[in-house]
């Protein structure tokens, strides 16, 4: 297993130990000794599955203190195009924004703190799988516009077609109107 250090503080990308053969192929996308030997975390409180149709943008999202969690997200079917915007006031990051292609093929993994706000754009139909280190909580939920000019995110769409979002992301605040605690 090896890490990759990407263009935002503490966010990485994970690349796994991948043994494949003429039968398939086999992998531990989790690992607590190995990832504590990374300097990762081990103490996660929820695993999260979804499915998306090819053009769906899910995102901005995250939650606020106390309950802000880091996610671990992998791809498992399909392909995305994952994103992290880093929201911590303190981070010579801040406001900047970080995106990968995670795959079934590829198989890599990305690490997002607690502080950084999380999207995907499904590439094609996709099964995404992510582990919390905190438990969702309504009151605590939140989210901003994906399409922020406060972040510039240049976002792969199929045939720069507008995403298919869901009610709550398509009425998500700008970036501007926010106080964050980060």
């Amino acid at each position: 297993m090896k890490i990759e250090k990407t263009t935002l503080n503490d966010v990485v990308i994970i690349s796994p130990d991948v043994f494949a053969d003429e039968r398939g192929s086999f992998f531990e996308s989790f690992n607590a000794e190995k990832f504590a030997a990374l300097g990762l975390p081990t103490d996660f409180k929820q695993d999260n599955q979804s499915t998306s149709k090819a053009g769906v943008l899910r995102g901005l999202h995250f939650q606020l203190p106390p309950y802000a969690m880091g996610k671990l997200v992998r791809c498992s079917r399909g392909r995305i195009w994952d994103v992290g915007v880093d929201l911590r006031k303190n981070s010579s990051t801040f406001k900047q924004w970080f995106g990968v292609e995670l795959s079934a093929s590829n198989q890599q993994m990305l690490w997002l703190p607690p502080g950084i706000a999380h999207g995907f754009y499904a590439l094609t139909d996709c099964e995404v799988v992510y582990k919390c280190t905190a438990t969702f909580n309504k009151d605590a939920d939140a989210n901003v516009a994906w399409n922020d000019p406060a972040f510039n995110i240049t976002w792969p769409l199929i045939d720069g077609a507008s995403p298919l979002l869901s009610p709550r992301d398509a009425a998500a605040p700008a970036f501007a109107t926010l106080d964050l605690p980060f």
